[in-house]
């Protein structure tokens, strides 16, 4: 029954990615949306189920979707974003790939995931509302287009990455909170007529994968414990 109950769920995340795959491909056809998006889009999307999934190669799918989405920042203006992806992702997404090879379990290509203790939560949620503070004042200096929105994914997404370098489950939840904000501001940015619908749409499908890999991970670690 288990098996069955893996094989139709694994039939289902197959399908939904196919469909999303297609959509985007839709968007660079018939809306003629940035190419930069699209690929952008297709790779980040790609690493993300694959990051779920605990599979180190996810990281070489993030590093060019990285490289794309800097483009997409420096071509509309967000700063925060720009430093984010090209002096932080990048280089933790190198360090995330030796880093996850090296907490393998047996015979399988699949990280051992891990939880925080509650001390170490809210030392790093203190840092980082602290550091938002920061970065949103400096983002309003340098006329950002978003400087709050921009401010607060950008900090709260090196947290994400220090967490899933760390191969915390903590990450999904800063995950949502993160890719929620940032699909509404490129969604604003769409409305505005530049045509990035692709990037809306990676960072919507980035919000709908965190809700479903934190359930994920949060059944495979009790599981582990028991």
């Amino acid at each position: 029954m288990n098996r069955l109950k893996q094989k139709n769920l694994k039939n289902i995340e197959i399908s939904a990615l196919i469909f999303i795959y297609l959509l985007l491909f839709c968007n660079a056809v018939f809306l003629k949306d940035s190419i930069a998006a699209v690929i952008s889009a297709f790779f980040g999307i790609t690493y993300t189920v694959l990051a779920g999934k605990g599979k180190p190669v996810c990281y070489l799918f993030g590093l060019t979707g990285s490289g794309f989405y800097v483009y997409l920042s420096y071509k509309n203006a967000l700063w925060g974003n720009l430093i984010l992806y090209a002096a932080y992702y990048i280089p933790m997404q190198i360090l995330g790939f030796f880093r996850w090879n090296r907490h393998l379990k047996e015979n399988k290509r699949e990280i051992i995931k891990i939880s925080l203790n509650i001390r170490e939560r809210l030392k790093l949620f203190a840092v980082t509302l602290l550091l938002t503070l920061a970065a949103t004042v400096f983002l309003v200096y340098t006329e950002d287009k978003s400087p709050f929105i921009d401010g607060i994914t950008a900090v709260f997404s090196v947290l994400g990455m220090y967490l899933t370098v760390r191969r915390a489950i903590e990450q999904w939840v800063v995950w949502m909170f993160v890719n929620g904000l940032s699909a509404f501001m490129w969604l604003k940015i769409a409305i505005s007529g530049e045509r990035v619908f692709s990037t809306v749409i990676m960072w919507s499908v980035y919000f709908i994968l965190a809700i479903y890999f934190y359930v994920c991970w949060r059944r495979e670690i009790k599981n582990d414990a028991n």
